[in-house]
């Protein structure tokens, strides 16, 4: 356990104003959550697109990636300001096991999705979007109710 001690937490934002805990009520959460979900799936949709159209990465390479940019920068909001929970290391590996479950839920609904559609300029948001969402959806209802209401 001493050695455990010593290992660096995961990269951080700075510390807010507002007392740490998961006492933040429901409305609350939900807006936050949405909030932070539209700000990182800019960042993953905004990725995707350029590696997808400008590089020509595969479809599921891209979309690899671009969920790992868009996760890291959802978890990293939503510790500190939607569920406001102090650092944690068995938190941060929950999280990672979450984000692992939910990324081949995306990345598979997205390939699926974009296989299978039609070639019109609609197919790939319309991947994405659905992907997203219910990766969203499983994200949230097992934060909320698991990972940050632990006491870990």
């Amino acid at each position: 356990m001493q050695a455990e001690s010593q290992l660096p937490l995961p990269a951080e934002l700075p510390l807010v104003d507002e007392p740490a805990g998961t006492d933040v009520d429901l409305k609350t959460q939900i807006i936050r959550f949405t909030l932070t979900g539209g700000l990182s799936a800019i960042v993953d949709y905004g990725i995707y697109s350029f590696l997808l159209n400008l590089i020509g990465l595969p479809v599921s390479v891209a979309k690899s990636i671009s969920f790992i940019a868009g996760t890291t920068t959802a978890y990293l909001i939503n510790r500190r300001w939607t569920f406001q929970a102090p650092p944690s290391r068995a938190r941060f590996i929950a999280v990672v096991i979450l984000y692992a479950v939910t990324f081949a839920v995306q990345v598979g609904i997205n390939q699926v999705l974009y296989a299978t559609l039609p070639g019109d300029w609609w197919r790939q948001p319309l991947a994405f979007v659905i992907a997203q969402g219910t990766a969203t959806v499983i994200n949230f209802v097992v934060q909320r109710l698991v990972i940050f209401k632990l006491g870990v």
